[in-house]
């Protein structure tokens, strides 16, 4: 779907404290009318940064800005995975777990003690907070960008402004402020460009406010239309495409990229991305092997190790990110990869190890929301309810993201708390719509929340869909689980089954194949699948977890009967 945009209109500069208007503003207004979200440590390509050499002793090759990789002498993946033991987890599938180091962060004070908003109230901020996001992607998107300056006597410059590795290292929100005062005074700076959309990407997948989508695209597209077919613009349509779930124009944009710098670090990354996200596992798996003789480091590492979990490889996986996390220096990056350790721990039911982990990505950085929400994941898990509850109405309240919406919903239906459950679940029905406002593909989010919390005719039309542009264990799961909800056992199993093809340790993806089983007549294959689910992480689901445990009693039941 394309994204809504705005038609150009008289320029007009705009006071800084104040929103843009609806139009298409010029380049020479790019200062002016930016409303920045605060977001720390942006990475080169979307992911943590790299060591540098001096960190990382090795013969490997290292990189840095992707205009001007070099040499250097980072350890590979490979490498690490052949040495020492250790502990790490997945990176996130980037149609559902984030992929950046970008620490993205939960205003105000927090702290266990603080008195839980008022339901009512809450939930009013909760769905202006939506709102908020959609008139920003329609009334803002096109802060800094718009006209041509073809005039003579402008040179074509990338030297003078801010570079992608510059972007990795420092603040977000200043850099972005730069970005933009420098491409006033020089507004064909391609380079800049490029990187200014790089930084819109961040804010939007670190913030959850797809508005930034148009921007960034705009500001890409005018990099190329300065420099056609320069890597640093390509690589980040590249990036762009990935985070509005477009898969295949990702591999396209990460290819044209690498045939101009072969060592670009975010083509290189992206590509890893959009072959997972496309279901080719095997050819993932050579693209990581790529990636890490040309660019080992924390970007690459991350990927690496995703790849080895969807193929079952958890050891390998938690061998390679526990080296990242102890060669990290910078916060971003240490709070990044502690979250990814904490996640993996908390999908294989240790929860003690993952609480300890999300410690220590928020001692890194205290606002980091995944490590926030992962966090509020493991203290449901481990029973402590109201630390769960608190800590993701702190998350959701600030960024009403699908995920913790439906963790949130699910905790409080299980208290009995059934209205406050439907406001969650609504308001990502208003998150799936902002994001296909701006471009992005949401299809998996709708087939996944509706299926249990909404339309299930919907969820199916949703899944199927997805399904049709990418086969994947994820897309799989989703049309299987989607398939049984509208009663079609029979349908779902092939699905189910394929979703657990290749090892990948999931409880849900467990869970919802014995559901599957069950309601098919096989009730050996599902008391095996549930306990398996249990056995594996006991409390992936407040809700599914609770109901494999009432199937698998039923099940003994009626054995004990016979």
């Amino acid at each position: 779907m394309s994204p809504r945009t705005n038609e150009s209109a008289p320029e007009k500069d705009t006071d800084p404290d104040t929103p843009a208007p609806a139009q298409e503003p010029s380049e020479s207004a790019v200062a002016e009318g930016a409303e920045v979200i605060e977001v720390t440590e942006a990475a080169d390509d979307g992911r943590p940064g790299k060591a540098t050499a001096e960190d990382r002793p090795g013969d490997a090759l290292a990189g840095g800005d992707t205009s001007a990789d070099q040499p250097g002498t980072t350890p590979t993946a490979e490498a690490v995975g052949a040495g020492e033991p250790g502990g790490s987890a997945s990176s996130a599938a980037a149609t559902s777990r984030d992929r950046t180091s970008t620490a993205a962060r939960v205003p105000g004070p927090r702290g266990t003690g603080a008195t839980r908003p008022e339901p009512a109230r809450r939930r009013v901020l909760s769905f202006v907070a939506c709102a908020a996001a959609l008139a920003v992607a329609f009334t803002g998107g096109a802060i800094a960008l718009g006209g041509r300056d073809d005039g003579p006597g402008v040179s074509l410059s990338s030297s003078g402004g801010i570079s992608a590795a510059q972007l990795a290292r420092g603040d977000l929100d200043s850099t972005v402020r730069a970005l933009q005062a420098h491409l006033k005074q020089q507004p064909r700076d391609f380079g800049s460009w490029s990187t200014l959309g790089l930084a819109y990407v961040e804010q939007a997948r670190t913030k959850g406010d797809p508005s930034r989508y148009p921007q960034a695209e705009k500001a890409v597209e005018r990099s190329l239309e300065l420099r056609p077919d320069n890597d640093q613009a390509l690589a980040a349509r590249a990036a762009l495409a990935a985070a509005r779930h477009q898969f295949e124009k990702a591999l396209k944009d990460a290819d044209r990229a690498l045939k101009v710098n072969p060592y670009s670090e975010r083509a290189l990354s992206t590509r890893i991305d959009a072959l997972v996200e496309l279901g080719r596992y095997d050819e993932a798996l050579k693209a990581a092997k790529l990636a890490d003789s040309r660019q080992p480091g924390v970007p690459v590492f991350t990927r690496y190790a995703y790849v080895h979990e969807l193929r079952g490889d958890v050891k390998t996986a938690r061998r390679v990110l526990k080296q990242a996390l102890a060669t990290s220096t910078a916060p971003g990056d240490m709070a990044y990869v502690a979250t990814q350790l904490g996640q993996l721990a908390w999908k294989q039911g240790d929860y003690k190890t993952s609480l300890d982990y999300y410690a220590r990505a928020l001692a890194a950085d205290d606002t980091y929301l995944p490590a926030l929400e992962g966090r509020a994941r493991a203290q449901a898990a481990s029973g402590d309810t109201e630390d769960a509850v608190t800590g993701l109405e702190q998350v959701v309240s600030g960024y009403p993201l699908p995920g913790p919406l439906v963790v949130l919903g699910e905790l409080y239906e299980a208290e009995g708390r059934t209205t406050e459950a439907r406001d969650q679940y609504a308001l990502v029905n208003a998150w799936t719509s902002i994001a296909r406002a701006n471009g992005v593909n949401a299809d998996l989010d709708t087939a996944l929340a509706a299926a249990d919390h909404g339309d299930k005719k919907a969820a199916l039309r949703a899944a199927r869909a997805e399904w049709q542009r990418r086969e994947t264990v994820h897309t799989a799961d989703a049309l299987a689980w989607a398939l049984h909800v509208n009663g079609k056992d029979e349908e779902a199993l092939p699905y189910a089954r394929r979703a657990t093809a290749t090892g990948y340790q999931d409880a849900t993806f467990l869970y919802h194949r014995g559901m599957i089983e069950y309601a098919a007549g096989d009730k050996k294959e599902a008391r095996a699948r549930l306990t398996a689910a249990l056995d594996l992480n006991p409390g992936f689901s407040p809700l599914g977890a609770k109901e494999a445990r009432r199937t698998l009693k039923a099940l003994k039941a009626a054995e004990a009967d016979k």
